[in-house]
């Protein structure tokens, strides 16, 4: 096992204290057993709850709840600590500003230690060791399951769910299975296991229906606190009016990004410019809908910390966070929002733009980036130079053919008959709406009819229409020059 050499390596070079972050306290108490054994040595495992225990054939019970006290076993490690490696499970709180005297305590066993007599590894969730501990300390990371060994596990479960039910296999398919797996990378070998167990239990089978539910649950399992959060809407592009171009490309690179086929590289990402309401947004959620994978949002706005250097790092723990998820698509709505800057801002977004570009040229595959924005001239030039992106695509206002498919995608959402319409009507009166305009249309007409006690017509829809002054109009300048921008640099028209 190669955490269990790494680790040993780690404790060989005589490293005192070694902070171990994981999620999965019963796999690293076992790996740290392992080591412990190669080594010939013992293994102790302490807890506020339980005290400190010689860990064996499972824990040896000398004296109840001994040294469970914090200060108490740090003293007993300083000054008549055993030969061996003592885990010291969630001891984090006790390693803060508050308390001092257990710090420096720390401090000493380190540096009375150097010889590799004692390690403490420290296990947790998440540690941040106090800076005077922290280049005496060294960090290790346990691997997270590969996709054969994800595969073993599940098949594993659908093993044991068999036997206890008297059954003869769990029910599922090839493509099925394979998508479950490529979801369940980035988790624990714990974690693992218990969301396998899930889309299991309930009917005996693993089904696509199964998706998003464990896509969910694993999102839940990484939460970011509101800088990302994980879209549940599930659209499709045939709810997408008209950018056929787009469509194209999607479809053209589909079976590339979720792996059906292989040797060609892996689509990383596009900027969508356009007009507000123009379909943006609805494009980002279809894309990650029409390739059955996790539509993720960044929150440009949410990254931002008034603590310097928080904001940088919430991004690249994002950015991290979507690695996890993979395959997934990242959407950055808005994206100028979070990188224009100015004066007063200290250099953030200069940091934030130098993190993301870094990212977006050193990113594996299986992230799909869509960005999208309303005004280019906010965005710094690095960004959008020719190689960031696959490519850029220019959201327009719809043309008449696609006015026609979206007045019929928002009637048939309302449950209204297109063929009580006169689509060619609406059609011609709404020259210059955005799909946005002509849904918020649609929705006045509806509460008009009902005001009015009478059904909706298209005499109504064509009255609401008509009272509308729509973003060509009020903003037919900013649209001039996004359309001239995106002409001289030969953006694709989506």
């Amino acid at each position: 096992m190669q955490d269990a050499h790494d680790l040993g390596l780690v404790i060989a070079a005589g490293v005192s204290i070694i902070v171990l972050e994981t999620y999965d306290e019963p796999r690293a108490l076992g790996l740290l057993m392992r080591v412990a054994r190669q080594r010939d040595t013992a293994l102790y495992q302490w807890t506020i709850t339980d005290g400190l225990k010689r860990a064996g054939f499972g824990l040896q019970v000398e004296e109840p709840n001994k040294y469970a006290e914090p200060g108490e076993l740090l003293d007993q490690l300083k000054k008549r600590a055993e030969p061996g490696i003592y885990a010291l499970c969630d001891i984090h709180p006790w390693l803060g500003e508050d308390h001092p005297t257990q710090v420096r305590q720390l401090k000493d066993i380190a540096l009375r230690n150097n010889n590799g007599a004692v390690t403490l590894v420290l296990v947790s969730h998440r540690f941040k060791l106090p800076e005077e501990l922290a280049r005496l300390s060294a960090r290790f990371e346990v691997s997270l399951p590969n996709k054969a060994q994800i595969m073993k596990v599940v098949k594993d479960e659908a093993k044991n769910w068999a036997k206890e039910n008297g059954s003869t296999r769990v029910k599922t398919d090839n493509e099925t299975l394979e998508q479950l797996v490529s979801g369940l990378r980035g988790l624990s070998y714990g974690e693992v296991r218990r969301l396998a167990r899930s889309a299991i239990v309930d009917d005996g089978a693993i089904t696509e229906a199964d998706l998003p539910e464990i896509n969910q649950a694993k999102f839940r399992l990484m939460d970011m606190d509101g800088v990302l959060t994980f879209d549940y809407s599930g659209e499709q592009l045939d709810k997408v009016g008209g950018m056929e171009n787009l469509k194209e490309w999607l479809t053209k690179r589909q079976s590339v990004f979720t792996g059906s086929v292989k040797g060609l590289d892996a689509p990383k990402g596009i900027l969508l410019l356009g007009v507000q309401g123009g379909g943006k947004s609805l494009a980002a959620k279809a894309i990650a809908g029409a390739w059955s994978v996790p539509l993720l949002k960044l929150d440009m706005g949410a990254l931002y910390n008034k603590f310097y250097g928080e904001t940088e790092r919430n991004l690249r723990e994002s950015l991290s966070l979507a690695e996890k998820m993979s395959p997934c698509v990242l959407w950055l709505d808005e994206i100028e929002k979070g990188l224009g800057g100015d004066d007063n801002d200290s250099g953030t977004a200069g940091r934030v733009l130098g993190t993301l570009l870094t990212w977006m040229a050193e990113r594996k595959d299986g992230v799909f980036m869509v960005a999208t924005s309303n005004d280019i001239s906010r965005l710094p030039p690095e960004l959008v130079r020719k190689g960031r992106f696959d490519e850029l695509f220019f959201v327009d206002l719809p043309n008449a053919d696609a006015r026609q498919v979206i007045f019929s995608i928002h009637l048939n959402n309302r449950e209204l008959d297109v063929e009580q319409f006169s689509i060619a009507e609406l059609v011609a009166a709404s020259e210059g709406f955005s799909g946005a305009e002509i849904e918020q249309a649609i929705v006045s007409g509806l509460y008009s009819a009902l005001a009015r006690n009478t059904d909706v017509t298209t005499e109504l829809l064509l009255d609401e229409i008509i009272s509308t002054s729509p973003l060509s109009v009020v903003m037919a300048g900013r649209i001039a020059q996004l359309r001239d921008w995106a002409q001289q640099r030969n953006v694709v028209i989506a």
